[in-house]
């Protein structure tokens, strides 16, 4: 069938099935994703889902590829051992419940199969297999399943994507369903999520998508009997790719997080069905999946990367806003779901691989945390000078001490800290950088951190941007000078620190007051080790502080700091 290419251009991207275990909460940090390992699958696989399927307390997953579906189970440790497979109609996206109330789980696939077009539920053995399909029919083929309670009689039922309907099937609790309530008031359906939207206490489903040419969010209100009312429609500006909710701001009222192509957008619920303006985070897109991944109590996100296979994570703020993402890099694959994988507390995130046969799991070993978490960026620096030192708090955010084996920087940087061999738990300690170039321009480096707290380093970057031109002294103090008047001059010198003849222009004034201040030179040509003057004066024009600086263009090469100016008119 060519149908479900023209329905999404990322279609595996958009049918994966998220199966998310919030983790308890604890001292913030930031969630550090890192590589376990990757396990080889059956070419063609599209979606995932994750569930402890033999019961044994750790995380398997099933993975659907073209032929069927294959069980693969968790080592308690991020790694997966094959378990059985079965073959399905043509399908696209699954997921794992109870759908007979026995405690074992078992496993939904939604089949793009037409004539009959049908949902197939393989019940659970409860260690890791399954039994024969039971089918129930849809209205048209599926590419997408979801599962829900809802008409509240504690049996779970599935929303459906079926184009042209989105489509609810009540569940009997043996594994099969009514026949399906149909709903064709959103057209172009790519992925969907269930919550309640209105504070009515039923659940609603919201769906993004795309059709005819435009880009929607729509959020179908439930009748709390498995029957949708018509789509609430709002435009989106870019293509959506997959849709989650939750309760961002804990004002009450669900959110709706969105994974697009290159963007995470993020719109707050009114509570009454309607969203406010969004708002758009770069660094991630498709998906969008939530959960407390660094288990500060607030609600965070994470995507697939744009700029390369990995993971990219927004941390919640708490207000429904969120911090600028952080990349997690990986050999292959693109985020498919998060769990707890190796019993620790802490989310974990699965992904697939371009090609489909490749699962790769990275562990969140969160445990350390940096404060500030931006780049330590120096201010301009001369040349064969040191800086004063820029500091970076890290905090022991686990349960147990860490042992630190090294705290080394590269490039023009040196580091200190006063870390020791090991950090306490909830203990802190300071790690220290100074810059000293030896030649202009921007310059980069990092802090290398390796400690027990991961099996990989932990990194803070640096940057840097050094001058060749000093200026000295680095600020002229004036006094008190009468309104209308002139003082006498102070002076500037500037000397060519570099290897090569250098060209000023300038002197220009900035500041709050630049008309304040004048000054004469006959700098212009300046060889290596050279130097030459700018003679300032200070002619207040009000009374009061007044201040300006002094700058002096260096052309190609990087501009000394200004030259402080300050005076008093009376």
């Amino acid at each position: 069938m060519t149908r479900l290419g023209s329905f999404c251009p990322h279609r595996w991207i958009c049918v994966l099935a998220l199966s998310l275990s919030v983790a308890g909460i604890a001292a913030p940090a930031w969630a550090q994703f890192e590589t376990r390992g990757t396990t080889t699958l059956p070419l063609g696989a599209w979606s995932v889902a994750m569930g402890d399927l033999n019961r044994d307390g750790k995380m398997d997953a099933v993975v659907l590829d073209n032929g069927g579906f294959s069980v693969w189970l968790g080592d308690g440790n991020g790694m997966f051992r094959k378990g059985a497979f079965y073959r399905t109609q043509l399908a696209y996206s699954l997921a794992v419940a109870d759908f007979n109330g026995d405690g074992k789980l078992d496993v939904i696939v939604a089949n793009e199969n037409l004539n009959p077009s049908t949902v197939s539920v393989y019940l659970g053995n409860g260690d890791g297999t399954f039994q024969t399909p039971i089918d129930s029919s849809t209205s048209e083929g599926s590419y997408f399943v979801v599962v829900a309670d809802l008409n509240s009689d504690g049996k779970p039922d599935i929303v459906l994507i079926d184009p042209p309907y989105i489509s609810v099937l009540l569940g009997n609790g043996d594994g099969t369903f009514q026949m399906p309530s149909d709903n064709n008031s959103f057209q172009g359906s790519v992925q969907l999520a269930v919550g309640d939207f209105n504070n009515d206490h039923k659940l609603d489903v919201v769906a993004v998508g795309s059709f005819g040419g435009s880009a929607n969010i729509g959020v179908l209100l439930g009748n709390g009997d498995g029957t949708l009312q018509n789509s609430l429609t709002y435009p989106l500006t870019f293509t959506p790719c997959s849709v989650a909710a939750a309760d961002f701001n804990s004002d009450g009222n669900l959110d709706a997080a969105i994974g697009g192509c290159g963007e995470v957008t993020v719109m707050l619920g009114n509570g009454n069905g309607s969203f406010q303006p969004p708002q758009t985070y770069s660094g991630g897109g498709r998906p969008a999946i939530i959960g407390d991944f660094n288990r500060d109590g607030r609600l965070d996100i994470i995507s697939g990367a744009t700029a390369g296979p990995g993971i990219a994570e927004f941390l919640g703020n708490g207000d429904g806003t969120f911090q600028a993402s952080r990349i997690y890099s990986t050999g292959n694959g693109v985020l498919a779901a998060a769990s707890d994988l190796n019993g620790d507390g802490m989310l974990d995130a699965v992904l697939l691989d371009g090609n489909h046969n490749l699962l790769t799991t990275m562990l969140n070993t969160g445990g350390i945390s940096f404060d500030p978490t931006t780049v330590l960026a120096f201010p301009v620096q001369l040349i064969d000078t040191t800086s004063k030192p820029r500091t970076v708090k890290l905090t022991n955010t686990g349960l147990s001490a860490i042992s630190v084996t090294t705290i080394k920087a590269s490039g023009p940087f040196e580091s200190a800290s006063t870390c020791g061999n090991s950090v306490a738990a909830g203990a802190s300690c300071t790690i220290s950088a100074t810059f000293t170039p030896s030649k202009y321009g921007l310059q980069k480096g990092v802090v290398t951190i390796v400690d027990s707290a991961s099996s990989k380093p932990q990194y803070v970057e640096l940057t840097g941007v050094a001058t060749i031109v000093k200026l000295s002294p680095s600020n002229l103090k004036f006094g008190n000078q009468k309104v209308g008047t002139q003082s006498k001059p102070q002076v500037v010198t500037v000397t060519n620190e570099g290897k090569a003849q250098l060209n000023l222009d300038g002197p220009t004034f900035g500041g709050k007051d630049p008309h304040d201040f004048f000054y004469s030179t006959q700098c212009g040509a300046l060889p290596p080790g050279g130097t030459c003057k700018v003679s300032v004066t200070f002619a207040p024009t009000r009374t009061g502080a007044r201040s300006s600086d002094l700058k002096i263009d260096a052309q190609g090469t990087v501009n000394p700091p200004p030259v402080g100016l300050s005076g008093v008119g009376n």
